[in-house]
């Protein structure tokens, strides 16, 4: 721009656009940095994706495109693109978490917090799919900032946890999301705080009863048993945290009053989830036998890919249900355990498969904590099974 010129003249408008000229480049070099970071593009080559992830992250390129999309107006389609962009960029979040951290240094305030109640249906559900997919989309993307450790102290101080209690009271279809939110919150020793909170603020009452059941209201809208499944985590957590902070009589007298229904229901589920996980297994046993009939190998890769299947069949369920038997029957209370016994004797049960289940959860243990942590972790679960 030359000196002395009108500075407003840089927001004139393009020849044949409705938008500025310096907006008009801005979406154009948004459009090219999605095509660089594609995951296909990326995966053509690791070293040449490495030094691009690089130079973004010193560029400070996703504070920039967030600064970016708040001057695009939507109402035009250009700039509406523009934004779609953008937020295809930023799923770049969720294999490099460094670019989370570039992006969030923005101030936080009670208008924030009022509009993020809004944006995740507190009050009322969506009313279209597409509108229910926004939603959900929603609730992963704050899923996504509770996996980076720091941002579970920051949904602690934001008042997360209390927004999400009342998201389960509300009882509308952003409960399910809300349940995984609080999984993500509360898990691991950075989530230890939230547990703490999350019962000061009488959490253990709002889930007791969907752990119990699935509400009707739930399967109405599709919500189907394993989507519900956030529950069994949020417990295993808490059940965690209770023991390593010497509180579990606070926790047994919240349960007493239920103990029997408590007891009962982790046992129909684990009947229920080991009977599907026996199912999948002889499915894969029986694609292994075909597999080795043909002389193919069966590689590390492969062996991966069953496993993942197995927990998709179930169990990862199985593992957090039998993770609780064993918390609750070490909780010191004979009451507990003799009921689980009982019931496992009298239904053909096994404490043996129970170990089991749990030594191989415990071998599994790691994806993407320190080795500190998987060795402590793996010692503790251990010790555990000498005493179920």
């Amino acid at each position: 721009q030359k000196a002395g010129s009108n500075p407003g003249r840089s927001r004139q408008k393009a020849k044949g656009t409705h938008f500025s000229i310096s907006e008009y480049i801005s979406i154009v070099v948004v459009d090219l940095l999605q095509e660089l970071t594609d995951i296909d593009t990326l995966h053509e080559s690791e070293e040449g994706a490495e030094v691009l992830i690089d130079a973004l992250l010193e560029g400070q390129v996703v504070a920039l495109m967030v600064q970016n999309m708040e001057r695009l107006d939507e109402t035009v389609k250009e700039e509406a693109d523009g934004v779609y962009n953008t937020l295809g960029n930023c799923s770049l979040c969720s294999l490099f978490p460094s670019f989370c951290a570039s992006g969030a240094k923005m101030p936080f305030d009670a208008n924030k917090l009022y509009c993020s109640e809004i944006l995740v249906f507190k009050r009322h559900n969506p009313t279209t799919a597409e509108e229910q997919e926004m939603m959900e989309n929603l609730f992963d993307a704050l899923c996504s900032c509770l996996m980076l450790p720091a941002n579970r102290d920051r949904f602690l101080r934001g008042e997360g946890l209390q927004l999400m209690n009342l998201m389960l009271r509300e009882k509308k279809m952003s409960r399910v999301s809300a349940l995984k939110v609080l999984d993500y919150g509360m898990i691991g020793p950075e989530g230890s705080d939230n547990c703490h909170k999350f019962v000061d603020i009488l959490g253990l009452r709002t889930i007791f009863p969907l752990f119990m059941k699935t509400p009707k209201k739930m399967k109405k809208v599709g919500i189907s048993d394993k989507e519900h499944e956030g529950l069994f985590s949020n417990a295993s957590s808490l059940v965690c945290f209770y023991r390593r902070q010497q509180r579990v009589k606070t926790f047994i007298h919240f349960t007493q009053r239920s103990l029997k229904l408590l007891v009962d229901r982790l046992m129909e589920l684990h009947f229920k989830y080991l009977e599907a996980v026996q199912l999948a297994d002889k499915r894969i046993e029986g694609e292994k036998h075909d597999m080795v009939r043909r002389g193919e190998i069966i590689d590390d890769a492969m062996d991966d890919e069953f496993y993942l299947r197995r927990l998709d069949a179930g169990l990862f369920v199985l593992q957090l249900v039998c993770y609780i038997m064993v918390e609750i029957c070490n909780a010191g209370v004979p009451q507990l355990q003799q009921r689980v016994h009982q019931i496992l004797n009298l239904r053909g049960g096994s404490v043996k498969i129970v170990r089991h289940i749990m030594r191989e959860y415990a071998e599994n243990i790691g994806d993407g904590k320190s080795e500190e942590f998987k060795e402590s972790e793996q010692k503790r679960i251990l010790e555990l099974l000498e005493n179920f």
